[in-house]
């Protein structure tokens, strides 16, 4: 948990995404390394004079934004990576070029809008990435202590995987793992599948020795439930699966992840099967 990658296009999302990252970069040591994508679309002819000029502005900006963050992050340096194509498909690209632990992009969710590409390419950017990705919102308020992890469990194995990670996050930052049977189906062999893997996650848990606490909740609405808990009980912090591509009642993140994205003011990890990685 070495490297971080920011996703930036100078618009408050992307800046308040840096500074989330910061915070992180503390905890972990980490250096920070900022991605911007040039996915103009320039006419034909024009296209040298103008891309090289809007690639020096940027490149200009960047420069600027490093210098001016650059001493508030534990290593005294910011690294630069300047892409050009489309957003998405390039800090993937840039993500795995400098190996990336963690992706850091601002979302809008479904209100509002920007005139910048970080908004509407979060989600693009968390299908695509190789690496676990953090998405946060403008609205929320950057603090560095981070207490309280929700950690959602559903029924599918792959459910599971995010947990060794989230629980050396929590760790490093001394906090609490909320693990939540979300239940929204009546189907007995689905539910006892996911009270069997929250006892593994417990185990897995105590024997690496960080704190946790396990809840149970119905749900006729999963995102609406996992949101619901995680405002009632100081959630910093919501880790979720998202390459599941189902729909049925009992695999719901994949299905759901998107509107937990979208509407969740509190940061949200995404976290692939390490089967669809590619």
């Amino acid at each position: 948990m070495k490297t971080l990658l920011v996703a930036i296009d100078f618009s408050k999302n992307s800046i308040h995404a840096l500074e989330y990252a910061i915070v992180y970069a503390h905890k972990l040591d980490a250096s920070i390394h900022l991605v911007w994508v040039d996915n103009s679309q320039i006419v034909e002819g024009m296209a040298d004079t103008i891309a090289g000029e809007l690639r020096i502005e940027s490149k200009t900006q960047l420069d600027s934004l490093a210098k001016e963050y650059q001493g508030k992050t534990p290593q005294g340096k910011i690294h630069i990576i300047l892409r050009r194509g489309k957003v998405y498909q390039e800090v993937a690209k840039a993500a795995r070029s400098i190996e990336a632990d963690f992706i850091f992009t601002g979302t809008h969710g479904v209100s509002g809008y920007e005139q910048f590409w970080i908004g509407s390419n979060a989600y693009r950017i968390v299908v695509q990435a190789p690496c676990p990705i953090f998405t946060i919102r403008s609205q929320y308020q950057i603090h560095p202590n981070i207490k309280n992890f929700l950690l959602p469990l559903d029924s599918t194995l792959e459910t599971k995987e995010k947990l060794p990670m989230v629980a050396e996050l929590a760790r490093r930052f001394d906090a609490t793992i909320h693990l939540l049977e979300v239940y929204n189906t009546p189907v007995n062999l689905i539910r006892k599948r996911i009270a069997k893997f929250s006892e593994e996650a417990t185990r897995c848990l105590n024997d690496k020795n960080v704190s946790f606490k396990v809840e149970k909740t119905e749900a006729d609405n999963v995102a609406v439930s996992i949101l619901k808990y995680a405002e009632n009980n100081q959630i910093d912090l919501i880790s979720i699966m998202t390459d599941q591509g189902t729909t049925s009642a009992n695999k719901f993140l994949g299905a759901y992840s998107q509107q937990l994205i979208n509407n969740s003011v509190i940061p949200i990890l995404s976290v692939r099967s390490k089967e669809s990685h590619y």
